[in-house]
């Protein structure tokens, strides 16, 4: 039996923050860009969230909400620094860790058992380690797969540690309601609703059939799901054929200057677990859900793979405008890079006639070199007006 991780950072980018300047401590912190200038909330501490900010929300709106918020510009450099060191921290118990963005990863745990002492010892290290060593906090969720073990995470944050034994599943996920499924957006709960099925107990005691001829391909998943059925596999970096990131927001959105600041950090993050693992990637996708959980990706194949931020930013940004104007309304974006290739074998001779690729390409080296070493927001790349990061 599978023994998985899920560690998911409590209110990360607020709470590095709130860790270096103490004095913001019990007081409602908001990260993201200025609200005269279509600034997004990026983070927000729990403080914040009380008065209904999250993140993704305009900058402009969470200031209504909260006017006596502090509101602090991102410092994506010093949080990818500490992501590191979170993955440091996973490394001493587990090879085989997939991170999902700079705040959360999943872990196998599986073949370390007997050196650690169980999932449950290794999963209460890890929180420990990432409190005493970082003093940041993060919830964490372990049991026999990904699906269970993400929500195990997140169903008592902040400070959560859950553990769901495989003879526990059904009875952990019957009660919870069927938003908790993945793939189960609003459109889909409000037909459940209407059918009078509110729980996933409820929904798992329908039929296949039942479900295909309501939700198509989509009930069968959410069957599978309802039964505590994932078998998707633990991939980390070095395995990894493809590298991404996605976030779904708390309101469906429209505003094509709060997406594409989004876009922009998640390719940051992309760009820099490439550059973190030598690895340079030839194809980008993107990836766009609507409201109706309608799904479209779209992607495009370069003549030279490229760990380059700038680059992947220029070519994703295009897909995005090519193919979006702002409807219908957006319930998640993606962006990743698959393609790759090992960047110390590769040896890239017409960089030398490409004076702004040799630029862009020491912008990143130096950052990531800079900002590791020092652990400051030392260097900075230029931003745009709409960045997520202003």
């Amino acid at each position: 039996m599978r023994k998985i991780l899920h560690v998911d950072m409590d209110a990360f980018y607020a709470s590095i923050e709130i860790r270096d300047n103490p004095v913001l401590r019990g007081k409602p912190v908001i990260v993201g860009g200025a609200p005269e200038r279509r600034g997004v909330v990026s983070a927000a501490s729990y403080d914040a969230r009380k008065f209904g900010v999250h993140s993704a929300m305009p900058m402009a709106r969470a200031v209504r909400l909260c006017p006596q918020a502090i509101r602090l510009p991102p410092r994506l450099e010093v949080y990818a620094e500490v992501s590191q060191q979170i993955r440091d921290i996973f490394a001493r118990y587990t090879p085989q860790f997939e991170p999902l963005s700079l705040d959360e990863a999943f872990l196998d745990v599986t073949a370390c058992e007997k050196l650690f002492g169980g999932a449950e010892s290794i999963a209460r290290a890890i929180k420990t380690a990432i409190h005493d060593e970082l003093s940041l906090i993060a919830s964490v969720g372990a049991a026999p797969n990904k699906f269970i073990a993400k929500i195990a995470s997140d169903i008592n944050k902040p400070d959560g540690f859950v553990i769901v034994d495989p003879g526990q599943v059904q009875a952990f996920l019957d009660p919870l309601p069927v938003s908790r499924l993945w793939g189960a957006g609003k459109a889909t709960v409000a037909v459940f609703e209407r059918m009078g099925i509110r729980s996933i107990g409820q929904l798992r005691r329908q039929s296949v059939p039942w479900l295909r001829t309501h939700f198509g391909r989509q009930g069968e998943q959410l069957w599978q799901l309802a039964h505590g059925i994932d078998e998707r596999e633990v991939i980390s970096d070095s395995q990894a054929k493809s590298i991404s990131h996605e976030t779904t927001f708390a309101e469906d959105i429209h505003d094509q200057d709060v997406i594409e600041a989004w876009l922009f950090h998640l390719t940051e993050q992309v760009a820099w677990r490439l550059r973190c693992n030598d690895l340079l990637g030839r194809t980008l996708q993107l990836k766009l859900r609507f409201p109706d959980f309608k799904t479209i990706t779209r992607s495009h194949t370069l003549i030279e793979a490229t760990h380059t931020t700038n680059i992947l930013w220029q070519i994703v940004r295009q897909l995005l405008r090519d193919n979006w104007q702002g409807t219908p309304a957006l319930r998640l974006i993606g962006m990743g890079v698959s393609g790759l290739e090992d960047d110390k074998q590769q040896v890239q001779q017409g960089d030398l006639f490409q004076p702004e690729l040799v630029r862009q390409t020491r912008v990143d080296a130096v950052t990531d070199e800079v900002n590791a070493r020092f652990g400051a927001n030392t260097l900075q790349r230029g931003r745009s007006k709409h960045r997520i990061t202003e």
